[in-house]
């Protein structure tokens, strides 16, 4: 028997990986001639670089960059084991956890760490990258990525403005004449799983500021600049972003991406999908195993079991999740490719105590899976 082991992160307490590891162990104390073909997977977000450098047999380098506030600090990215394939997390230098709640303001907060990813990957002479959007601390709309890699902004006096939200309401021209030459012979790809539009009641800031530390002068404050920043864009460069959809994910880094790096944005489980070679070991299968650390209605809309399933189901295989806990609406999956459910937590016990043991207690969940499957009448 050939089984695919394809889950997501138990989020707060194991990483994909580890949970392929765990499900695996359970698996060969019940058959140790089962052939398990592990591929940990995300959803495009935290977990992308983990996923693909691990599934590929790539590395994971640190780089000295800048956080949302502009102090040094060490963030991580990795290449693909193709070695010209860079993945990178925009929040791993210019998200939110790395910020204090009093320090949140998004006024002030700038992706200039980003950028410094995206410029050390193209001086190792990356020439694709996958860039996973979400968990950013800002509202800059790319501005400070873009900064990094050579764009200027500049205000009246011709002199560049400061970083961050707030100083978009001063810009008066673009000058991209020496953003990064290379960047134009490379293919970026975006994981994006939102709609948001740069501006409007659906757009970048009024959705997603508040968490970024907004109070509501800062709200129309920000959405007064962005707007204004989404009018710059067009007369640079012809493009126009303010409905775009996915414009606003990430503080208006959609839009960046997009008019600036030329980026395709894509959904992130259909990136890692293609990257990871999940279809080809699906082909192959006679079992596929998935999961995340809940498990609920929530799942079909772009989490990695769904996706999971959605393959497997084009190729008429049998789909088995295991998740830390099976919430509202989980029956909805076996309509969706899903032949049955297992949790981990085999008696009454605290969330704490779950998360503390997951390890543990997957294993155990998929030996009693793969003891059922193995049943004869």
């Amino acid at each position: 028997m050939k089984v695919v082991i394809a889950p997501d992160s138990f989020k707060g307490s194991l990483s994909a990986k580890k949970v392929a590891d765990a499900i695996e162990s359970g698996l060969l104390r019940v058959n140790p001639c089962i052939e398990t073909i592990k591929i940990p997977m995300a959803d495009g977000g935290e977990g992308i670089v983990e996923s693909l450098i691990e599934g590929s047999g790539g590395r994971v380098l640190s780089v000295g960059v800048h956080d949302p506030l502009m102090r040094p600090i060490e963030a991580v990215y990795g290449i693909m084991g193709d070695g010209v394939t860079a993945v990178i997390e925009m929040a791993k230098a210019s998200g939110l956890p790395l910020l204090s709640a009093k320090e949140r303001n998004p006024m002030l907060t700038t992706t200039y760490g980003t950028g410094e990813l995206i410029l050390d990957a193209l001086n190792q002479g990356c020439t694709r990258m996958i860039i996973g959007l979400g968990g950013s601390a800002t509202n800059d709309g790319g501005q400070g990525m873009l900064c990094a890699l050579g764009v200027q902004f500049l205000n009246e006096e011709g002199q560049p403005i400061a970083l961050g939200g707030g100083a978009l309401g001063t810009l008066a021209r673009i000058d991209v004449s020496c953003l990064d030459k290379r960047i134009a012979t490379c293919d970026i790809v975006v994981a994006c799983d939102v709609s948001n539009p740069l501006i409007g009641v659906t757009g970048a800031t009024h959705v997603f500021s508040r968490q970024k530390g907004a109070d509501d002068e800062m709200i129309l404050a920000l959405e007064r600049n962005m707007t204004l920043y989404g009018e710059r864009i067009y007369q640079t460069l012809g493009i126009s972003v303010n409905e775009l959809p996915g414009a606003g994910a990430a503080g208006g880094m959609g839009a960046a991406v997009t008019a600036f790096l030329g980026g395709a944005l894509k959904r992130g489980i259909d990136i890692v999908i293609e990257a990871s070679g999940l279809e080809s070991a699906i082909r192959s299968a006679d079992l596929v195993i998935t999961g995340e650390g809940s498990m609920d209605h929530q799942t079909l809309y772009g989490k990695v079991p769904s996706g999971v399933a959605k393959l497997a189901q084009q190729y008429g295989k049998p789909v088995i999740g295991i998740a830390g806990g099976l919430g509202d609406g989980a029956e909805q999956l076996y309509g969706h490719g899903f032949k049955a459910l297992f949790s981990i937590v085999d008696r009454p016990m605290s969330l704490e105590e779950a998360m503390a043991h997951a390890e543990e207690l997957l294993s155990r969940a998929a030996e009693r899976m793969m003891r059922t499957i193995m049943i004869e009448l």
